[in-house]
């Protein structure tokens, strides 16, 4: 694979009048073509645009770290053409950016590389490279992320004579019944069987033989140095060929202990860490490396590692710890090798009490064998005890947690007139009330609390009831009604909270209400509430009617596991409410310290939650009421009502 850098006679687009005119082969046509499909996709998909004219900066397209191309690799074919100041590779993308030393020697690329043929570095397979003007490369300067809290990795643990000896420990070939030849790896236990078909360990029923002798002197090292505060008593080995991973989990909290490590061996790997915010750090793992997963890591982050046989790394001597994102300058693709890792825990034997319950399978656990009992409450009673009192006593956290508008309720009110008078029933925070400074907008909640914040934020509100608004009928060019008319316990007191609000609109007046879709995927995409946790998918069932309760309904509802899909269309809903906003709680600082370290209080909220066409039903019971729009968003069925 050699490059004629002398330039091939390629006709391009700054080329003279005179030399257009020339005949182009067949090729060079094919070509032109296909480099003004590449710039139309790179600026439609990508937001790169390409210039017409010279200049020093190039991309490339299909050379990317996204499509197995290797910064040596790229760098071998570009230099031929003159001298390279950057070469810019951004993470899993399939271009990439070069800058010369000068005008001359980008042109030269142009001409001579464009429909270059190379073999990329993954796949092994013939790649054609596709070369483009760009007036500037600009650099986003990205600081790497901080590694997750409680996540801590140590170089060089164990010494090369420690790794031999533990790799050679493991007996692949005997003791058939303690291991286990997985889809993505090879796996042996110790201690105790890690069961994958309910992710825990039968706590009574041990291996024979406890943990292998050759891990004691590593096990005893981080004893001493404090590393981990409990002895492990479980070991699982897991051994990783090139292009083997494991999905992303979070080790059951009921099974181990806070603290867990592993030992990297044979090999280094990128392993991946990803919140419930969807916020993600590529971690490196060197090898004979130590990690130790404890508090916020251990509990709460996902971390697996994605099968491939190339991981994205920095191009730097000797790879330190760091998190891979930083210079993308100097990011490129190395190889894995074979690795195995060593993996430590301490089997747990009582309930886990971790500060994050929407992921602790133990609390999960204990809040539906604690489920409220209402059978023996009426709906009015219900709702005053899981709806009202509730939101009175976890207003102020609710409130902190309640300050993005959604999008489409942003919409509904900047289209509206200026100095429309506008109602917001159940405004909870006020977050809607000072959307669009040109309406004169009120609101007004069943929580004090609420609307006490309303007033610290000089918004005007009011307490009230859904169901007996204290405003003038009639008197309203628009209403909100957002999350509100779901908590009301029978389809009766749903139809007269509707009656109530499209009341207090004037003849032409517009209402847009939200409430929870029981359908939380839609069209193939889920809802940002929906966080699939495979592990608490249980709920108690209960066969409730299409009208949802009656009055004199005597039951038992079923406690709803937060970001799982809904196996109930009446249910109540978990609020873990953070100590320090407790209601009533005058603590000193010491005190609420030592409270932040204990167990969350957890209230549940009366929910019904509506299934497809059924909002639209009820609209359509209402008299001179118009359905403009119905639609879905984010997991909430949504109507714009017209008053005729």
């Amino acid at each position: 694979m050699a490059a004629c850098c002398k330039g091939s006679g390629l006709h391009h687009e700054m080329g003279s009048k005179n030399e257009v005119k020339q005949k182009i082969s067949k090729e060079e046509k094919k070509l032109m073509k296909k480099q003004a499909k590449v710039k139309h996709i790179l600026l439609k998909h990508e937001g790169v645009e390409t210039v017409s004219h010279p200049s020093k900066s190039l991309v490339i397209a299909n050379g990317g770290l996204g499509n197995g191309v290797g910064r040596h690799r790229l760098l071998t074919v570009l230099e031929q053409c003159g001298k390279v100041e950057s070469l810019v590779m951004p993470p899993n993308k399939p271009y990439s950016f070069v800058t010369y030393t000068s005008t001359d020697e980008a042109v030269n690329a142009y001409s001579s590389l464009s429909g270059h043929e190379i073999s990329s570095n993954e796949w092994e397979q013939k790649i054609t490279l596709y070369f483009s003007f760009v007036d500037k490369v600009e650099l986003k300067e990205v600081l790497p992320p901080a590694l997750p809290p409680g996540l801590v990795i140590i170089e060089e643990f164990v010494t090369s004579e420690e790794e031999l000896a533990m790799l050679e420990g493991v007996d692949w070939t005997s003791d058939i019944a303690n291991q286990k030849s997985l889809k993505h790896r090879r796996v042996k236990h110790y201690g105790y069987e890690f069961r994958y078909d309910n992710n825990n360990v039968d706590k009574d029923q041990p291996l024979p033989g406890g943990l292998p002798g050759f891990c004691t002197s590593v096990v005893e090292r981080c004893l001493q140095q404090g590393l981990i505060k409990h002895k492990p008593d479980q070991l699982t080995v897991n051994q990783y060929e090139p292009g083997q991973g494991i999905p992303p989990h979070i080790d059951t909290h009921s099974a181990f202990e806070d603290e867990i490590i592993s030992i990297s061996l044979g090999s280094e790997i990128v392993m991946e860490f990803k919140h419930p915010n969807d916020s993600n750090v590529q971690v490196m793992l060197p090898q004979r490396s130590l990690l130790i997963m404890s508090g916020e890591s251990r509990y709460l982050w996902t971390h697996g590692i994605t099968p491939r046989k190339f991981d994205v790394v920095q191009d730097s001597e000797g790879q330190k710890v760091k998190t891979i994102s930083g210079n993308i300058e100097e990011l490129t693709l190395k190889k894995r090798g074979t690795r195995t890792s060593f993996t430590f825990r301490k089997v747990r034997r009582n309930a886990c009490d971790c500060a994050f319950p929407s992921v602790c399978d133990s609390q999960q656990s204990q809040e539906k064998e604690a489920a409220p009992q209402v059978s023996v409450l009426g709906v009015e009673a219900l709702e005053k005890e899981y709806v009202h009192k509730v939101y009175e006593d976890i207003a102020g956290h609710f409130s902190s947690t309640r300050h993005t508008p959604w999008p489409k309720v942003v919409d509904f009110l900047v289209t509206l007139p200026d100095g429309a008078i506008v109602a917001d029933i159940g405004c909870g925070n006020g977050k809607y009330l000072g959307i669009n400074k040109n309406l004169y907008m009120i609101g007004c909640d069943r929580s004090k609390n609420l609307v006490n914040i309303c007033g610290e934020k000089k918004f005007e509100a009011s307490v009230c009831d859904a169901l007996d608004v204290p405003f003038r009928a009639g008197s309203f060019d628009a209403c909100l009604s957002i999350a509100v008319i779901h908590h009301f316990a029978t389809e009766e007191r749903r139809l007269r909270a509707l009656i109530e609000l499209t009341g207090l609109l004037r003849s032409g007046g517009k209402a847009l209400i939200y409430v929870w879709a029981m359908e939380q995927e839609y069209n193939k995409k889920k809802s940002k509430y929906l966080k699939e946790n495979k592990n608490n998918k249980e709920q108690k069932t209960l066969n409730i009617q299409d009208g949802g309760l009656k009055p004199d309904t005597n039951t038992v509802l079923p406690v709803h596991t937060n970001r799982t899909t809904f196996e109930s269309r009446d249910l109540l809903v978990p609020w873990h409410l953070k100590p320090s906003t407790r209601p009533n709680s005058t603590v000193t600082s010491k005190q609420s310290n030592e409270e932040e370290q204990g167990p969350r209080s957890v209230y549940h909220r009366y929910y019904h939650v509506f299934h497809d066409g059924e909002l639209e039903g009820l609209c359509r019971k209402l008299e001179n009421i118009t359905i403009l729009q119905s639609y879905y968003d984010q997991g909430n069925w949504c109507v714009i009502l017209e008053k005729s």
